[in-house]
Order: C-alpha cells, then structure tokens, then sequence
C-alpha cells in the first residue's frame, strides 16, 4: 500500500513487532519484557503504529487451505488513464482480497474469491467485464495455495512450519474442519485479533474453557491465519516483485522446492494457465532483486519462462482497503 506520510520505525518499534509477529496475542508484559520497556510503552507504540494503517492483526480462515469455493487470479487489462479508476473499483468488491498494478501492461492484478465456477464467470463477464475502461481480462483460478503472507518471516531466520514442508516437497497438513462456532470465533478475532479468551466465550455464548479449547485448535491449525501485519516498505523492503513462471510438468517440483526455500518469496501458488507458478517477493532494494532472480534462475531448466514486474501500488491487500484510496485520494 502506498499512504501519503508512511511511519518511520526505531528499533524500540521493531523490538515490539518483532515480538508480536512471532505470538501476537501474546500479552503487553511478555512483549515488553522482551523488548525492555513498560507495558505502557508497548501499548502506546503499538497504538501509532496502528493508527497509521501500515500495521494491524489480522484473523482470517484460508478458504483455499479449508477446499472452499474458488480463488481466481484475475489480470484486467485497461484503457490508458482507466489503471486507478478500475484499481479503486475492483477494490471496493467484498468478494476481491487484493488488487494491485505493476509494472509492465496495463493491468490491474485482482484477487477473487467466489464459491464456483458459475459465479466466477459471472464475476468476470457480467461484472467486470462491463466496467468502463476493461478492454480484456485474463483468469487463472489456483489449484493450490503453497506459502502465503503469513509465511513471510522478516524477523526470522527459522522457516515457518508451512514453508518446511512445501521446500521439502512434503504434503501440507490435512485441512482442520471447522464448524460455525469457529467461524463465529474467527469473526471476533477478525474484529479485535486480540481479544480475551474470556470476552471471547462471553460474546460466544460458551464457557471459558470451550473457548479457550476452541482457540488452541485453531491456532495450531495452517486453516487460520492469525498475525500482526506490518506492510513490508516499513518494515524496510519497499521493493516487492510479481513473478509468473512457466515450467514443463515434471519439472515444476524442483522449481516449486526452490522457491519455496527463499526467505524473500511472500507469497506462491500453483495456478491454471501456462505461466502455473504464481508469486511474489519482498526486498530491501532494487539491487536485491536483481541479485535474487540472477541467482535463483541462473542455468535454469530448458523451457523454463520467467517474468518479473514490480509492483506499483496495492489498492488492497489481505482484505483490506488502503485507506488513501478508500477515501479517493490516488496518485
């Protein structure tokens, strides 16, 4: 995202990020005994952060790791002078999780999340293919979601559990089934990821225990995803890359492995279409770029297509609008 005035944080402020990333309910006096301040200190570093936008707890189920519905990549090529108007538009939509531009043609990149393939098209022709400016539009619906936002560990040198077993080649956990009283659950946390266990059984109409119960199971599950966000340029990796690769069938494992074991690489899925690997990565600069694509494709198998974009502008991102452009300012 791309607010006017992005914060600027010192190492005290990292020192409470770094803490929150790896528990973020973890309470006031653990994180600052951690970082060596008074819990007042935390929660009044913690409030500026916030309040910019550039970090918030987030609390969601992944729908592609539960097996439900559709998640669809859809590029939106665009009319010159259309790129932020349709950007503002698809962003707006409750069923689109990110929308972003890079660089290259001029499209607009949306994440849809629709129950079938009926909807989808739907989506697509009806909806978005009607919109003012839309002079085409391509989709890709993902087969598989490999590593996700929540992989991405600035803080750490430890890989997360997820992205141990995708750049070992091994299999991701059976999904954990949910019921409507973790969605309830999950919906609370959606509002205050933060909340106590015992507002939590309050506002669910159960005991503590169950709640707590409850909240153990889910959060030892890859199906929910629970983390203080901090947009990457403040955390100091203002350089974030959009790839798309294409690779012969029997070849994708290596690849796919490869990925997967790069610190830098956000986020990756296998999608429909010819270019199937889909990802993106974070870096400190330009230079980190260039070092990590030489390195990671140099000598790379035959037929092997690579394309890399910059991105631009997020409009979206994991749900939520940036706030500069919800309330219409642009460029």
């Amino acid at each position: 995202m791309t607010p006017e005035s992005p914060i600027t944080l010192d190492a005290l402020d990292h020192a409470v990020l770094r803490a929150l990333h790896r528990a973020p309910r973890a309470p006031f006096a653990e994180v600052a005994s951690a970082a060596g301040v008074h819990e007042r200190t935390v929660a009044r570093r913690l409030d500026r952060m916030t309040a910019s936008g550039d970090v918030r707890f987030t609390a969601a189920l992944v729908p592609e790791f539960g097996g439900e519905g559709l998640t669809a990549e859809v590029a939106v090529r665009c009319a010159p002078g259309k790129l932020h108007e349709t950007a503002l538009l698809l962003a707006r939509r409750p069923d689109v999780h990110s929308v972003e531009v890079a660089t290259g043609p001029l499209h607009v990149f949306a994440e849809v999340r629709v129950p079938d393939h009926q909807r989808l098209l739907t989506v697509v022709d009806s909806e978005i293919g009607r919109l003012d400016g839309v002079v085409d539009i391509d989709t890709a619906v993902v087969l598989r979601l490999l590593l996700t936002a929540n992989d991405w560990a600035p803080y750490d040198d430890k890989p997360s559990a997820v992205r141990s077993l995708v750049a070992a080649g091994l299999p991701l956990p059976e999904p954990l089934a949910v019921d409507d009283l973790d969605r309830q659950l999950v919906a609370l946390l959606g509002r205050d990821a933060r909340m106590s266990t015992t507002r939590l059984a309050r506002e669910l109409l159960v005991g503590e225990t169950t709640a707590r119960r409850r909240l153990a199971r889910l959060m030892t599950s890859h199906v929910l995803h629970l983390r203080l966000h901090a947009e990457p340029r403040v955390l100091g990796f203002p350089v974030e890359a959009r790839f798309r690769i294409g690779v012969p069938y029997h070849l994708s494992g290596p690849v796919v492995r490869r990925l997967a074991a790069e610190p830098a690489v956000r986020q990756l899925s296998i999608t429909t279409g010819a270019t199937s690997i889909l990802g993106y990565s974070s870096h400190r600069s330009t230079r980190d770029l260039h070092d990590f694509t030489t390195g990671l494709f140099a000598g790379s198998e035959s037929g092997t297509s690579v394309e890399w974009a910059l991105l631009m502008r997020s409009y979206k991102r994991a749900g939520i609008t940036d706030r500069s452009q919800a309330q219409g300012r642009g460029r």
